[in-house]
């Protein structure tokens, strides 16, 4: 083959070698499947209580049953991301404390990424969100937005490297400024906050972290209307 051939054939060949060979992005979505208490994604969490594992629309999930069950996992899943989403679909249940933490993400730093309900003791509740650690705090609440218990919600938290803001099912309720992270190495707490007060009584079905802020159009939605 002559030589101008062989240099030409090697500007083709060199991208898509580079390609194969390249390292996967460590920025890539996650998705965990709620679904048991011995693996949640990749990983084995600690068991709190005794979650149970339901099967109802819209598939299985597990049920945290607001005073003792929860998982602790050994990951962050939003490690070295600038800007970041998590989609949570849950179903929150009446007769279960005023506060609840239900995700609470955290790092060796301390920078916290807590999703919580307020319940009103009526039937109603409300979404709370939190960015922040010991200097910096940014909550999202809002009384006002209430929302009936015992129903399946996709929530979601985004941030965007400057502003963060939340949603229920695709719909945007509130948005505040705030300097948060990169956060490095921690673990992922699911039905209880990390020092195990405030439990959740409800379910939690999957769990959604995206390397980049969502668009409303791009969340999901709830399966029931």
């Amino acid at each position: 083959m002559p030589l101008i051939s062989r240099i030409y054939l090697a500007t083709l060949l060199l991208p898509l070698a580079a390609t194969l060979w390249a390292e996967p992005s460590p920025h890539t979505p996650t998705f965990w499947s709620v679904t048991q208490t011995d693996l949640i994604g990749a990983h084995k969490p600690t068991v709190m209580g005794s979650p149970q594992v339901r099967t109802a629309p819209p598939g299985p999930a597990l049920f945290f049953n607001g005073s003792h069950d929860g998982l602790l996992v050994p990951t962050n899943p939003l490690d070295g991301w600038p800007q970041f989403t998590v989609e949570i679909l849950f179903k929150p249940e009446e007769g279960g404390l005023a506060e609840q933490r239900f995700v609470h993400i955290q790092d060796t730093t301390n920078w916290r990424v807590v999703i919580e309900t307020r319940l009103d003791g009526h039937g109603g509740w409300w979404l709370d969100t939190f960015l922040g650690n010991e200097r910096i705090r940014q909550p999202l609440i809002d009384p006002r937005r209430v929302h009936p218990t015992g129903r399946w919600y996709w929530v979601a938290l985004t941030y965007d490297g400057q502003r963060m803001t939340h949603y229920i099912d695709g719909q945007q309720e509130l948005t505040a400024q705030v300097a948060f992270g990169p956060m490095g190495p921690g673990q992922t707490s699911l039905g209880v906050r990390q020092n195990k007060v405030y439990w959740f009584k409800g379910g939690i079905s999957t769990l959604r972290f995206h390397p980049t802020a969502l668009t409303p159009s791009q969340l999901q939605q709830s399966p029931q209307k």
